[in-house]
């Protein structure tokens, strides 16, 4: 029988360091960011009920693998989230170990939802995406150079053009191979192509980058995602609703997906059509559809059932 997990802890990450804030103690201890320094963390905070780190441009994954190879629950929060918790306590300084307490302050006060198991396969895919999305920024790039370069530099732009393109298929097949090596990914990327608007890659993005989907409640996933309005309101003043935060490269996807979706399915595009006759302005009435969209995507990915646009349509 397990001993029940009584304690959280902060983790504060950097290039070099892990400084580690635990419930109870008052020391903040540190760890290097290497092999041994992870296995050394994930020993002292075995036990923990949850186990928040900030996300630190990569560095936290392999803290974030080690931590959940020895059973410990992980949230991975954004650190513009932490800043401002920060302010808002009134905690203004800013050191290694004043972060590393702040963030397990935020774990104690707004609970973050631990996140689900990454394995290798879907590690992969992710830098897999992110090359692709690298790849199409770059190709971007050099197609407006190519607008007003002279002849000899559009030739070395045009050699660059087709090399980004020829390592887009490679990346492109390699997706398509790391999906169909995980079964888990496989079945959940043959759920998502039922979707009216959702392709190849807009698949890959979500399965990559939102592991949450069919595994938390709407109105999370809608925040995560960011397409949940948020209130400007003061008093009896009602300021108009904004979208904010949340993952910019799924929202991304989601927003093509449902242009997409706008056109070729009839519960998409009636609730679509809908806002619009009731005067909603264009852009209000695409993010709806957008949450709409994901939120039909949540539960199609919890039923394990693929789309039926005549049960959709009756949502």
């Amino acid at each position: 029988m397990h001993a029940p997990r009584t304690f959280m802890v902060g983790i504060d990450v950097s290039k070099a360091h892990l400084d580690v804030a635990v419930e109870g103690k008052r020391a903040v201890v540190r760890f290097d960011n290497d092999a041994a320094g992870r296995a050394a963390l994930a020993a002292a905070v075995a036990g923990a009920e949850l186990v928040v780190v900030e996300a630190t441009g990569g560095y936290e994954m392999a803290t974030v693998r080690a931590l959940m190879a020895a059973d410990s629950p992980v949230a991975v929060v954004n650190p513009r989230q932490i800043r401002d918790f920060a302010r808002a306590s009134g905690r203004l300084a800013k050191t290694d170990q004043v972060d590393a307490r702040v963030i397990l302050h935020f774990a104690r006060a707004m609970r973050p939802a631990q996140i689900p198991h990454i394995d290798d396969g879907r590690i992969a895919l992710a830098a897999l995406v992110t090359r692709r999305r690298q790849l199409i920024d770059m190709a971007v790039a050099e197609k407006n150079r190519l607008e007003h370069a002279p002849q000899a530099v559009a030739v070395l732009i045009g050699e660059t053009l087709a090399a980004l393109k020829a390592q887009l298929a490679r990346v492109d097949a390699a997706i398509a191979l790391a999906i169909e090596a995980e079964p888990d990914m496989a079945a959940r990327r043959d759920l998502l192509l039922t979707v009216p608007g959702i392709g190849e890659v807009g698949a890959a993005v979500l399965i990559a980058e939102l592991p949450e989907l069919g595994g938390i409640d709407d109105k999370k996933l809608a925040a995560l995602v960011g397409v949940a309005p948020m209130a400007h309101d003061s008093g009896a003043w009602r300021g108009q609703r904004h979208i904010a935060g949340g993952r910019a490269t799924v929202r991304c996807a989601l927003y093509m997906a449902t242009l997409s979706a706008i056109r070729c399915s009839p519960a998409i595009k009636t609730f679509y059509k809908r806002l619009r006759d009731a005067g909603k302005p264009p852009k209000v009435a695409l993010v709806a559809a957008m949450r709409k969209l994901i939120i039909m995507i949540n539960t199609i990915l919890k039923r394990h059932t693929p789309w039926n646009e005549a049960q959709q349509h009756g949502c």
